[in-house]
């Protein structure tokens, strides 16, 4: 038996699986346990779950794949840090931070204690960005493909593009610091007044917003590169002369402003946050938006041209721009694009682990990557004991308790109280790898009340108003609603909307006529798929609003986060595992 642990720590989206013999076993980031988003530090917590969920012990890990290489690029790094030496201190920074990567192995043991004089495992440094690739192409069902990684930064590399072919990959190209699509859509997120980590896919929802025509500067911030790459404006940031540096101690990641002085004098006062959105906040997010688009399709363009494959796989922070995804294939070259459920450094610590299968042990068995939910679970036993400890305050509030043999029963009564225009809570079997509820810690209504999204967005989610919902429609019936020309299993496209269906969509379309959308089949997850089959039965409509349960905080893990936040939000049923708990009207 082969053991690979794979961990991303030490950076945002800390994470880690279990591969056995190749095969998946567990995956699940570290916040999830810490509840703070997008936790950094080492991921502990992680670990003891899959270990756990593979009935294995410390003893029993061969193989420990990390994503990241400190001395991947370590010319171009040295280089550059000599001819730019505030830059400089910032990347030696990142060094130190590196370095206590070496220390993996006594960290383990402290934490799980020994695991005898003869655990020597083979610790593999792989680069962030090949990590990011392994991610992609590995789990796609593609034999061939066409693969690229854009990111902000990791190993001094922002991007990175590959042929994938059987169990290999073959790097074609790289970007280096410092220039990054990742870091342009960061500090224009930060000019608007969006400084938590991962904000930037609140720009691409306003970029949508946007009425009197975009803002154009924004290509002054970029060009094409003569390589088939990219090349920022420096003199819009201020990363290259002052540092890149991203706080990765225990706690939720901070990255300091990117923008230039020259920045603010191009573009006016930047925004600050609870300031009221203007008009020209939503036309420079759409101008950023329309830049990033044609960006990512001169590389793809490039791409197809050195790789000659029709198919795309694509991941790095940027691979969760579900709106450029959406549009991949209405421009080419590319017929299907394939976005892994945690494109994100989560899904590095996957990357990593499969890079070692595959590249370092030479396995050629590739496994289809079809569903994501790799996290912790719960039998009906533990859920029952949890439900029944919340008795004293689920009578407080008039709550009615019902109890079903078994889960699959209650699909039927839990579709009637959507088809009733009630929010509800689904919280059900393992939890979702990745950042996307995707039908296992979810909140589910009606897709055809305008008022939903408003509502949700109000009284239950607690965030900004122009932040769109998803729908997860059966993936039988996803060209009769929407103008798809793939599935998109891990709700990591929109798509157009068909013009007969707008009405009946309404709290799941944007402003533009599109939606983002996840298609799910029978086999990913039966128990969701009952639950939508059901609706269908009563509406005729063969997809709901799927959006992930938790109120500014990272989804829901255990029975009890799903029980406080139905609790303390105005959701008006919750149906965790056999039992579906309804507030009284």
């Amino acid at each position: 038996m082969s053991v690979i642990l794979g961990i991303n720590a030490y950076h945002p989206d800390a994470s880690a699986c279990i591969l056995v013999d190749g095969r998946l076993i567990a995956a699940v980031e570290e916040e999830r346990f810490t509840r703070i988003k997008h936790w950094c530090g080492f991921p502990y917590l992680s670990i003891s779950y899959c270990l756990q969920a593979a009935g294995l012990e410390l003893k029993d890990i061969e193989h420990i794949a990390v994503n990241r290489n400190p001395l991947a690029n370590l010319k171009n790094k040295i280089i550059y840090a000599l001819r730019s030496l505030p830059a400089g201190k910032g990347l030696l920074a990142r060094a130190g931070n590196s370095a206590r990567l070496s220390g993996i192995k006594a960290r383990l043991v402290a934490r799980f204690g020994p695991a005898g004089s003869k655990w020597r495992p083979r610790i593999h440094f792989v680069e962030h960005h090949r990590a990011h690739l392994a991610s992609a192409f590995f789990t796609s069902p593609f034999e061939e493909a066409a693969v690229i990684s854009v990111d902000g930064f990791g190993d001094f590399v922002s991007t990175m593009w590959a042929k994938g072919r059987g169990a290999e990959i073959e790097v074609k190209g790289k970007v280096f610091f410092p220039h990054s699509l990742g870091l342009l859509y960061l500090a224009v997120t930060q000019f608007l007044g969006f400084h938590g980590y991962g904000d930037e896919f609140k720009v691409m929802a306003l970029a949508g917003f946007d009425e009197n025509g975009r803002d154009d500067r924004v290509e002054k911030l970029v060009d094409p590169g003569t390589k088939g790459g990219f090349e920022l404006n420096l003199e819009y940031f201020a990363h290259q002369r002052l540092g890149f540096s991203i706080q990765s101690e225990e706690g939720c990641p901070v990255i300091g402003p990117v923008f230039s002085q020259f920045f603010e004098d191009t573009f006016g006062s930047p925004r600050k946050a609870g300031d009221p959105i203007l008009p020209r906040h939503k036309a420079m997010a759409a101008g950023l938006q329309a830049v990033y688009e044609q960006l990512l399709d001169h590389l793809l363009v490039k791409l197809h041209g050195v790789t000659g494959c029709g198919v795309l796989c694509l991941a790095g922070g940027c691979g969760q721009n579900s709106v450029a995804n959406g549009k991949i294939h209405l421009k080419g070259p590319f017929e299907k694009v394939w976005v892994p459920p945690a494109a994100t450094d989560a899904g590095g610590a996957l990357g990593a682990a499969l890079w070692v299968w595959h590249k370092v042990l030479g396995n050629r068995k590739r496994r289809l990557l079809e569903h994501a939910y790799w996290g912790p679970g719960y039998d009906k036993v533990e859920i029952g004991k949890i439900v029944e400890g919340y008795s004293p305050r689920l009578e407080r509030i008039g709550c009615r308790v019902s109890v079903f043999e078994k889960e699959i029963d209650l699909c039927p009564e839990a579709a009637m109280r959507i088809y009733e225009g009630k929010v509800l809570g689904w919280f059900q079997g393992r939890q979702e790898f990745g950042p996307r509820a995707l039908g296992n810690r979810s909140i589910v209504c009606d897709p055809r009340d305008p008022k939903m999204a408003d509502n949700l967005n109000q009284k239950i989610k607690k965030r900004e108003s122009f932040r769109p919902f998803a729908a997860t429609v059966l993936e039988h019936a996803v060209g009769d609603w929407y103008k798809c020309p793939s599935k998109s299993p891990f709700m990591s496209h929109v798509f157009k909307i068909r013009d007969d269906k707008l009405a009946e969509l309404a709290a799941v379309g944007h402003v533009d006529g599109s939606g983002r959308v996840q298609t799910l089949a029978r086999h990913q997850n039966s128990l969701f798929y009952g639950l939508i089959e059901s609706f269908e039965r009563l509406s005729g409509l063969p997809l709901v609003l799927n959006t992930s349960m938790n109120e500014n905080e990272p989804i829901v893990n255990t029975p009890q986060e799903a029980m406080d936040c139905f609790l303390r939000t105005e959701m008006d049923c919750l149906a965790i595992g056999n039992y579906l708990l309804e507030r009284e009207a």
